[in-house]
Order: structure tokens, then sequence, then C-alpha cells
């Protein structure tokens, strides 16, 4: 078997592919782009130069890039209150009485849960809505 160059960057891009696997870093994967063009320039017959410098610049510019693009994106809620992450929040529960410390029991999912008012007018019996999960406390608003 010829080892070579080009068998040198592919074999870089699937450890830093392995690697983003184990880690979950997508700016590996970035990395592993810019072996893979070491490895495309290596088959172009380019020479050592020209290859590292195309694996620094395709892995530089991806890795700025992805960081660029990741700093546009709006942050995501705390999984607590993310309703992507927690199918509760959103959902309505019936709370009957409040205690004087805003906490009342109330019945969700065929269970007892603690719940909290969180809203801004004072605590009423009636429909709340889940806006939030700390543990096993619902935080409720109107």
């Amino acid at each position: 078997m010829d080892w070579n160059w080009a068998t040198g960057w592919w074999i870089a891009a699937g450890v830093l592919v392995a690697v983003e696997l184990a880690t979950g870093s997508f700016y590996l994967l970035m990395l592993a782009l810019g072996a893979a063009a070491g490895a495309l320039a290596a088959h172009l017959g380019v020479g050592q130069t020209g290859q590292l410098l195309a694996a620094a610049v395709v892995g530089v510019a991806a890795v700025v890039g992805w960081h660029l693009k990741r700093r546009r994106m709006p942050a995501s809620a705390p999984a607590s209150s993310n309703p992507d992450v927690n199918l509760d929040i959103g959902q309505s529960v019936q709370v009957e009485a409040w205690t004087t410390d805003g906490l009342a029991k109330v019945h969700y999912r065929g269970a007892a849960w603690q719940a909290r008012f969180i809203g801004s007018a004072p605590a009423q019996s009636g429909r709340h809505v889940i806006r939030a999960v700390e543990g096993s406390c619902l935080l409720l608003d109107r």
C-alpha cells in the first residue's frame, strides 16, 4: 500500500470526524473540511506547502464562517422554559387555590405537582399556563 500525502489528509479528516462524533463539537467538522481540502490539493499534485495552505485556508474559513453564523442566530431559551425541549411549556392547568406564599398543588398528567405563580397580577384560582418547569415545580402564569 502506497502512503502518500493524500492518504494522510484523508486519515486526518476521518479522525477529526470521529472525534467530532465523540465530543459533539461541530467545529471539528469544519477542520475536517480543511483536511479534505488538503487531500484534494494532494490529489491535484500540489506540493506540501500548497496542501497545508489549502487545508489551513479552508479549515479556518469554515470555522470562522460557522462561528459568525452561530453568533447571528438568536440564543435559545433555557431548557426549563424552552417549549422545544420541554413539551409541558404552554400547557394549561387548573388551580383550585393558592397559598399565601404563592404556591399551589395542581393535578397535571395524572400526578400531583407543586406549582408556583410567576405572573405580575395577584395569584387567583382558575386556568393557568405552564411557563417553565424547575425540577418538580411548575411555574405558572395566567
